[in-house]
């Protein structure tokens, strides 16, 4: 855009738009849109320093080249039949006739007419692509044009393909006029108004609003163009109506329309890709729901699994601290009944007096430690299988849909990232299950449990069994009375002396009870809450990388969302400053 036709005012808009943009565009990046989208971008940017440019599309054979020429009143481009454009062609000023081959999708044509010093033209190839090719190329040029001439034939007005078309280059948001070329074949008025009513009809559907339609015949004026005849020139020439669509131009090229749409068309471009950043932010969101589903759901599993663990252990434990209270209640009601005056023989016996306290107190104490321990090494391990198997049906149900979305669907990286992640946590999980060796388990378990409360200083880690450890203690460290009455101390003082022995016999007995109760579930409660901690630690890390992701992916999203939503801001503020600086 030349300066010299910009205010102060409008000039600072212009560098404030292009900064803006810019930064937009570098946003842009983080959003997973195409480089061809952020290309068109990039191109819209350089368009508010061109010239105003006018696209002129359609359908081949519509008679894009020969309104161009008409427009012109030079013939500048080649026409025929046939699809002649095979590129896109840009049409501007120069001081000799020239063909610029840029590559083989396009070409620059130079020309010295001076309507060409104030606008470029863009002739495109054919909207209906017999070479699919072409379509490409009409659609990539879109997003720079100021002005859309869209031609239509009258012999095949608005065709499928000029719908599809115009429905694309809708979401770009640009100045779309209509120009109905051929209307030199319409015997009268009635058949063009009937023709012109579809096509307004069609178009309105199309755009949401009626744009503006000019019936033209490009042939008459360029007949009129090479015509001798003043009369007759002047005749084809109004017969042509090519001057309705020549004021419209002229008048779309006054400072104010023509900055206005300078301005906003960028705008408009990178309002689209702002849409279509949404649109992939909101699919983003929508395919990670279930992914938030399924971490949500295996974090409340963890998290009842620590908290059951947590509740069910104190109780399991208890049972064996019941065992120890009935041994002890036991071993009081054996000093009271044995340690009298009445048995005193028997007293003096030792060896006899033990077997009988093993007997009536020990009992079969330490096999009712090892089942209790034993149940509850099965509970922990069953309960540990059990939790990885709920892993595993939340993830085996996550990839099962992961897999039904992605069949016969495209997928980016982000997508494919999300089934490696599920993949590979699915067959971790999986592994862990079908290989689960609940025996080994047990077996390991219960002899990291003997290990802890052996190493406890009452217990001697020589003996063999958890129940026999406890049992060593309580016959070793707690009874020892043989001996404890010598035959002639009981003829004279065995009245006075059993009763006191009995008491000293009791409160050690209770003592060394407390001792090993104590020590004993204390080092149960370590040694099991230590592998339930464990066994929570390893079902979370077996999950980590799924759940972190997810959580990432939310993270990412929501910034994302609010930073998309700062642009669109913007970018609506520089749409209402642009209405203020070109005085509309």
């Amino acid at each position: 855009m030349r300066q010299s036709v910009l205010t102060d005012q409008q000039a600072q808009f212009l560098r404030e738009e292009k900064e803006a943009l810019a930064g937009f565009q570098l946003a842009l990046t983080e959003f997973d849109l195409p480089r061809e989208a952020l290309d068109s971008l990039q191109k819209a940017i350089l368009q508010l320093d061109e010239l105003f440019l006018i696209v002129v599309a359609g359908e081949f054979n519509a008679g894009k080249s020969a309104l161009i020429n008409a427009l012109l009143g030079k013939k500048v481009l080649t026409e025929g039949s046939t699809p002649t454009t095979s590129r896109v062609t840009l049409v501007k000023w120069g001081e000799q006739p020239a063909e610029q081959v840029v590559d083989e999708s396009y070409a620059i044509y130079t020309y010295p007419l001076p309507l060409l010093k104030e606008l470029n033209i863009v002739d495109t190839p054919g909207t209906n692509a017999i070479i699919r090719h072409h379509e490409q190329l009409t659609d990539e040029f879109m997003p720079r044009s100021d002005l859309v001439l869209f031609i239509t034939s009258a012999d095949h007005p608005l065709t499928e393909s000029e719908r599809q078309f115009l429905e694309r280059i809708l979401t770009w948001g640009k100045k779309v006029v209509f120009v109905l070329n051929k209307v030199d074949i319409f015997e009268d008025d009635a058949a063009l108004q009937e023709v012109r009513s579809f096509i307004l009809k069609h178009a309105t559907q199309i755009l949401g609003d009626q744009p503006q339609l000019f019936p033209v015949s490009a042939k008459l004026a360029q007949r009129a163009t090479s015509e001798a005849d003043p009369e007759e020139r002047t005749r084809l020439r109004s017969a042509s109506r090519l001057d309705d669509l020549e004021k419209f131009i002229s008048a779309t090229l006054d400072d104010t329309a023509r900055l206005q749409l300078k301005f906003n068309n960028p705008l408009g471009v990178a309002e689209h890709l702002g849409e279509q950043a949404q649109q992939n932010l909101s699919s983003q969101s929508e395919a990670l729901n279930e992914d938030k589903l399924t971490a949500e759901s295996l974090e409340t599993v963890i998290k009842n699994y620590e908290r059951e663990l947590q509740s069910e252990l104190s109780p399991r434990l208890a049972e064996i601290e019941n065992i120890l209270h009935r041994l002890e209640q036991r071993g009081l009601d054996f000093f009271d009944s044995t340690m009298r005056l009445t048995n005193v023989q028997n007293l003096v016996r030792g060896d006899r007096v033990r077997a009988e306290f093993e007997k009536q107190v020990l009992a079969n104490v330490p096999q009712q430690i090892e089942d209790q321990v034993q149940r509850l090494i099965d509970w922990l391990v069953q309960k540990d299988l059990h939790e990885w198997q709920q892993v595993m049906s939340y993830v085996q149900r996550r990839r099962a849909q992961n897999l039904e979305h992605m069949v016969g669907e495209s997928y980016g990286p982000r997508d494919t990232r999300r089934r490696e992640l599920i993949d590979t946590v699915g067959k971790t999980v999986q592994t862990i299950v079908e290989s689960y060796d609940r025996n080994k388990e047990a077996s390991e378990l219960a002899a990291s449990v003997e290990t802890a409360v052996a190493q406890t200083a009452l217990l001697e880690v020589g003996a063999v069994g958890l129940g026999t450890l406890v049992a060593v203690a309580v016959a070793s460290s707690s009874l020892d009375i043989t001996g404890i009455l010598a035959a002639s101390t009981l003829a004279v003082l065995g009245f006075f002396v059993i009763p006191f022995k009995r008491k000293q016999a009791k409160d050690k007995f209770k003592e060394k009870m407390l001792t090993l109760r104590t020590n004993l579930l204390h080092a149960l409660t370590t040694q099991f809450s230590n592998e339930s901690e464990n066994a929570v630690a390893r079902l979370k890390n077996g999950v980590a990388p799924y759940t972190r992701y997810v959580g990432s992916e939310r993270e990412r999203i929501g910034k994302a969302e609010t930073t998309l939503a700062n642009l669109r801001q913007k970018l609506s503020e520089l749409r209402a400053r642009s209405q203020v600086v070109v005085g509309k």
